[in-house]
């Protein structure tokens, strides 16, 4: 069972001073983004390069260590990163780099949680058919007491109906961190075909 603590609230107008901060152009933060043991959570970590990569190939294979992230035992641990594609950053900004990796067993094997290698295999050998899939990923955003934002703390919202593809903030909870979160895919370079408030409130 995982234990979390409570997030440390931080002033976030100071982490925008530094983000801020104009960049070298010989500088650029590529952060590694993988998924761990569990096939679910994100797991990341930064590299500097000297340069400002334009294709995942130009970034070099990395290492972790993947008894930390339920991909390995504590002998031959060392997991590699291999870059696969990569996008602008909305967080960091400038040239920075979110890179999205596939992971490698010691032995060159993929692990258990590189499904994308697979699933590239199969779309190559249809490739003629022009091949193609989309995801649609609900959410609902939870204040940071777990419960649905926006939600009465003692009782429920009114019944289904009002809510859903919904205008107004009445019906429409949570709306920032939608815009935000639409806004920060078009920066990335991410194919996002558009957005819409569920029947739930603050899905």
């Amino acid at each position: 069972m995982l234990s979390m603590t409570k997030p440390t609230s931080m002033n976030k107008q100071i982490l925008m001073k530094y983000l801020s901060l104009p960049q070298p152009e010989d500088k650029v933060q590529c952060m590694y983004v993988w998924i761990d043991g569990t096939g679910e959570a994100l797991r990341a970590k930064t590299k500097t390069v000297n340069f400002v990569p334009k294709h995942p190939k130009d970034l070099p294979i990395w290492t972790y260590d993947g008894s930390s992230t339920y991909q390995a035992k504590g002998l031959n641990s060392d997991i590699s990163l291999h870059p696969v594609a990569i996008y602008r950053d909305p967080f960091r900004g400038g040239n920075s780099k979110l890179v999205l990796c596939e992971t490698y067993k010691y032995n060159q094997e993929p692990t258990e949680s590189n499904h994308r290698k697979s699933c590239v295999e199969v779309m190559e050998k249809v490739k003629d058919q022009h091949p193609w899939f989309g995801i649609e990923q609900e959410y609902a955003i939870l204040d940071t007491d777990k419960h649905p934002f926006g939600w009465p703390k003692n009782g429920f919202p009114g019944p289904q109906g009002p809510y859903y593809c919904g205008v107004g903030s009445d019906k429409v909870y949570g709306r920032d961190v939608v815009e935000s979160h639409y806004r920060s895919c078009l920066y990335a370079g991410i194919t996002i075909a558009g957005s819409n408030s569920e029947n739930m409130p603050a899905q």
